[in-house]
């Protein structure tokens, strides 16, 4: 299952992006995606062992952005692939059964060509001006947002991303998108995890928490 809150990791570095994702799990968090840009391979990979032994011991999934191989390496949960990286079909032939794809979207185009490469969730955006994110698309607004939600009528997952904070993020679940992904919302206080969930009615601490698969066979 798809959560509805997804945690993006920040930091000016690979260890304090680490220490947000401990952080994050001990506040709730359910989902964490690894977003490092600009950082080499082999630290690449390292991070990304360390950010796996963090989230299994919380039992939290972990998804590795842009980097398919790296998130096969880890046995990360999954990877969430932008626009430019390796196409979801050539991906999913080269990950684990289990392991789940996400992919970038900021059109009606977007989400379709994704939808028949078959992702198991999209992350459509930006909703609204960020810093997060260098070369921003065009801005969908909560009208692009319904517009794009209307014209799918599909079962796969759409969450909206993009300056995403406390006070617009009841605006944007009218809008009919699944769930949001936010980074500098929770960055800037760990406690807001709790308040996301509790408006999007995501899981409870104390209902049963997901376990990876024990067999890792493609």
């Amino acid at each position: 299952m798809i959560s509805k809150l997804h945690y993006i990791s920040q930091g000016k570095t690979a260890e304090e992006h680490l220490q947000n994702i401990q952080r994050a799990c001990v506040s709730g968090a359910d989902w964490i995606q690894l977003r490092l840009k600009d950082m080499n391979e082999e630290d690449l990979l390292d991070t990304a062992i360390k950010a796996r032994e963090i989230t299994s011991h919380f039992q939290t999934r972990l998804i590795i952005n842009d980097h398919h191989k790296i998130a096969i390496e880890v046995k990360a949960d999954g990877v969430h692939l932008g626009k430019s990286d390796i196409c979801p079909i050539i991906a999913r032939k080269e990950l684990f059964s289990w392991q789940i794809i996400g992919g970038t979207a900021n059109t009606l185009d977007d989400c379709l060509t994704l939808i028949d490469k078959k992702v198991d969730y999209i992350g459509l955006g930006p909703y609204q001006f960020t810093k997060t994110k260098e070369n921003l698309s065009p801005i969908l607004g909560k009208n692009g947002y319904i517009a794009i939600i209307e014209e799918l009528k599909t079962d796969i997952p759409v969450l909206a991303i993009g300056g995403i904070d406390i006070t617009n993020v009841e605006e944007i679940i009218d809008t009919g998108v699944y769930g949001i992904a936010v980074s500098s919302e929770i960055t800037r206080d760990f406690n807001n995890i709790s308040k996301f969930n509790k408006i999007l009615k995501g899981p409870s601490m104390n209902e049963e928490v997901w376990k990876a698969p024990k067999e890792n066979t493609k």
